[in-house]
């Protein structure tokens, strides 16, 4: 296990390092052909991540396809994986709060990547919302976690309508999305990024881990000119809760346990 653990981790590290190269190239050269690399930017991004999958003690199972249309993605949210196992699927862009920005390392790599960060307060909300029309009018799908929180994948909490009005605007589709980390059928311990964890203790604990098969189901597009902002968040969540087995989004067993949202 334990040289399973340091293989895992000089893999990871060696890839990261890779990164880093190429959100260097994308920075020093993003000046000269800004039309060509805000193109490009995104497919690095998907390579990226789904190489960085193979590294990692995870199997996927795709269950549907995702569309090939710019769409608002909204997806339930158990752990940081979340956005490499979507990002390897397709061109997206992704949401964080502001503090990733100055993480080391990963909030570099996180701003080449383009994602968006998420500022508090009310100002701050209205600017984003700015931003995400921008991005989708652009033809660039993006990725939001509605319920703003992580879960340890027993429930699916509220999803919240308010940014799911830039699908609106922007007259995109909804791409209902639902992951499940499962380890021998059963809801895995390890994968989930809740209460008080910090990010390199929870990847060596997953680097030393048994491989966790991840089921990504992509749902039906839900028309975003159906309904106002809160009908889609309902109709979505309901989409997702029922793909992973809650009907009514009710919790599977015990008490769950949640962390704001990376």
């Amino acid at each position: 296990m334990i040289l399973r653990k340091g293989l895992r981790l000089l893999g990871v590290v060696g890839w990261i390092l890779c990164g880093l190269v190429l959100a260097t190239w994308v920075a020093v050269l993003q000046p000269l052909k800004p039309a060509f690399l805000d193109g490009q930017r995104q497919r690095l991004t998907c390579w990226w991540l789904r190489n960085l999958i193979r590294l990692l003690p995870l199997r996927l199972h795709l269950h549907g396809r995702p569309t090939g249309r710019t769409a608002l993605w909204v997806s339930n949210h158990v752990s940081w994986l979340d956005i490499a196992v979507l990002g390897a699927q397709a061109p997206l862009h992704f949401l964080s709060k502001a503090e990733v920005r100055h993480w080391p390392v990963i909030g570099w790599l996180a701003a080449a990547a383009g994602t968006c960060f998420i500022q508090r307060g009310q100002s701050a909300s209205q600017s984003l919302q700015q931003q995400l029309i921008e991005v989708l009018k652009q033809d660039r799908s993006l990725l939001i976690f509605a319920e703003g929180t992580t879960t340890n994948g027993e429930q699916v909490r509220t999803f919240h309508g308010r940014l799911l009005s830039s699908a609106i605007e922007a007259e995109v589709p909804l791409q209902p999305v639902a992951v499940a980390y499962r380890l021998h059928n059963e809801v895995d311990e390890v994968a989930p990024f809740i209460n008080d964890d910090e990010f390199s203790r929870h990847l060596l604990r997953l680097l030393g881990a048994e491989t966790i098969d991840v089921h990504v189901h992509f749902l039906p597009l839900i028309d975003s000119a159906t309904g106002n902002r809160n009908q889609l968040a309902r109709q979505a969540q309901s989409a997702v809760s029922q793909a992973l087995g809650l009907a009514d989004g009710s919790k599977r067993s015990g008490e769950p346990a949640f962390k704001r949202a990376a």
